[in-house]
């Protein structure tokens, strides 16, 4: 039987290892990061959260809570409520450096090694392309708006060679991994704080503080315009159930509260900010098309930065997304190098990309897309969490590692019924409450409140602790050590 506590072996934080540099391609996949090259302090991650965060997506998603027909006050209420959900993402990112290894390996303790690799499959590598290539479409509309600027026509032709360069540039980042993604983070923050500062500045001037719809919404229809905002905004930071995968390389003795803040943190700032300016910007203008709504109210000269601006945030996040999609795609059991398998996430995204800018009504796919994925992320987002209270937030990275029948974490037939049944549960819970792209039979039955996100939660959660504690025989607070199957 073995431990999923980790060699209480203290250690200072290293110097950077060298076989973790921002010049070098990332030699570690899912493997798992020896002491000797755990490196670095968790105010790095701070950097990392902010530069993903500061993007054109979170200004869209603010501007469709008004567009909902939420007054100002109600939608920045609901930024606040919908955002606190990257407490989730710092928590989970605490298995890290507990393991020393990614999210899509942690999982195996959750899932079993056999159905860890449907998790990766599905949670970890379709729904992040299908991220990558919603954002690369919107990165791509910014940027073809730039093209026109310098007065060349973009065509068909012009569109794929820009959406191959913004891939191009999101990729090398991915490629080179964990160490390229710390160095250039941070400077990243600093250019788009900088650059959405003069946004923030237009959007102020103008902005309606008392702004409320002509015909304010009560009743039912109020609480399902609140709750599926709040959904909207919480599928942002439910997304990163990875969040390990950039906080492995630190110690194994970090401060758990120290990584839990400063991704949370980093996550919360920027996202509250930006989707606060889209729904300030959403009083004065119509932001059904977000880029051409906020470039009438900025001076004349900074529109192309804008523009770049939001290139520049969508790579950042694309970066990462493309990184955390190439591990779940070798935690899948694709044996490839990790360099090569975000190249195929890539390949993979540009197509969905090119397809998906012929989508007539973009925000509509937003909106249906992100609220959709909380059906599987939510339970997932929670099996996890609760995983690592129910453990106390130790793991054997070394034993993790182990994928033979021989492994702890094989349980029965390589599956942990406890995780599988408790995501099926809270999703089929989920399903039953979307109102979205469909009406779940208990939405219909509240006049379309949309109670997905917190029935899915609920019930994944309270069925893996339940079922952990029968499976296992141990109370829910102990940490748990699986048996061998």
């Amino acid at each position: 039987m073995a431990s999923t506590f980790p060699d209480p072996r203290a250690s200072a934080p290293a110097a950077r290892s060298a076989t973790d540099r921002p010049t070098r391609i990332e030699s570690h996949g899912i493997d798992h990061i020896p002491d000797d090259e755990r490196h670095g302090h968790p105010r790095e991650l701070f950097a990392v959260w902010a530069a993903a965060n500061v993007n054109y997506l979170s200004l869209v998603v603010g501007g469709a809570l008004v567009l909902m027909g939420l007054s100002l006050l109600q939608a920045l209420a609901v930024i606040v409520v919908g955002n606190l959900f990257w407490l989730l993402t710092g928590v989970l990112a605490v298995s890290g450096p507990a393991a020393g290894a990614p999210s899509e390996v942690i999982t195996r303790a959750l899932y079993g090694v056999r159905g860890n690799r449907v998790n990766n499959a599905v949670t970890g590598w379709a729904i992040s392309v299908c991220y990558f290539a919603l954002n690369l479409a919107a990165a791509a509309g910014a940027a073809f708006a730039l093209v026109e600027k310098t007065g060349l026509h973009a065509g068909t032709g012009v569109k794929i060679a820009v959406v191959l360069l913004i891939a191009a540039a999101t990729l090398t980042i991915g490629v080179y991994g964990h160490a390229l993604i710390i160095r250039l983070y941070l400077p990243i923050t600093l250019a788009l704080t900088a650059a959405f500062g003069v946004v923030g500045y237009a959007v102020l001037r103008r902005a309606d503080f008392g702004y409320t719809p002509d015909a304010p919404l009560t009743g039912a229809p109020l609480w399902a315009a609140l709750i599926g905002g709040v959904t909207l905004i919480a599928s942002g930071p439910l997304s990163y159930t990875t969040s390990a995968d950039f906080s492995r390389y630190l110690p194994a003795t970090t401060s758990r509260r120290a990584v839990v803040g400063w991704t949370a943190l980093g996550g919360f700032l920027p996202s509250v900010v930006v989707c606060s300016l889209g729904a300030l910007a959403a009083t004065v203008v119509d932001t059904t098309d977000p880029q051409t709504a906020l470039e009438a109210m900025l001076p004349g000269w900074f529109t192309p930065v804008f523009l770049l601006s939001l290139v520049l945030g969508t790579i950042a996040i694309n970066a990462m997304t493309a990184y955390s999609a190439g591990l779940a795609l070798q935690a899948v059991g694709l044996r490839v190098r990790r360099s090569l398998s975000v190249l195929a996430d890539g390949t993979v995204a540009v197509a969905l990309t090119l397809y998906a800018l012929l989508v007539s009504d973009f925000l509509d796919t937003v909106g249906n897309v992100l609220e959709l994925t909380v059906v599987l992320l939510g339970p997932a987002m929670t099996v996890y969490a609760v995983d690592i209270l129910l453990r106390r937030g130790r793991y054997d990275g070394r034993a993790l590692m182990d994928e033979t029948r021989d492994s702890a974490f094989w349980y029965t037939a390589g599956v942990n019924p406890a995780g599988a049944l408790a995501v099926a549960g809270g999703a089929v819970a989920a399903a039953l409450c979307v109102n979205t792209a469909y009406t779940g039979p208990i939405a219909h039955a509240l006049g379309g409140v949309d109670l997905a996100l917190p029935a899915g939660m609920a019930v994944s959660g309270l069925l893996y602790a339940l079922l952990t504690f029968l499976m296992r025989g141990r109370t829910p607070g102990a940490p748990v050590t699986p048996a061998v199957g």
